[in-house]
């Protein structure tokens, strides 16, 4: 019977902890754009290459090639 007197408070506290971080998440916004970040993974805005090796190779790519007999 001990137990549940340092077991009840305890699981109050912890479920108010759990409560207030809820509501702090909420005011603070974190669930203000759910699918913000998962598309955002999709979108290659950002490459890895360096800016004149991508040109270099982008150029490349659209000159057309002479056909070789």
């Amino acid at each position: 019977m001990s137990a549940f007197l340092w077991l009840v408070p305890i699981a109050l506290l912890m479920g108010l902890a759990g409560l207030g971080a809820f509501l702090w998440s909420m005011r603070d916004g974190q669930y203000e754009d759910l699918d913000g970040a998962a598309e955002r993974i999709f979108i290659d805005a950002h490459s890895d290459r360096p800016l004149a090796e991508a040109e270099e190779s982008d150029r490349a790519e659209t000159v057309p090639h002479a056909k070789s007999s």
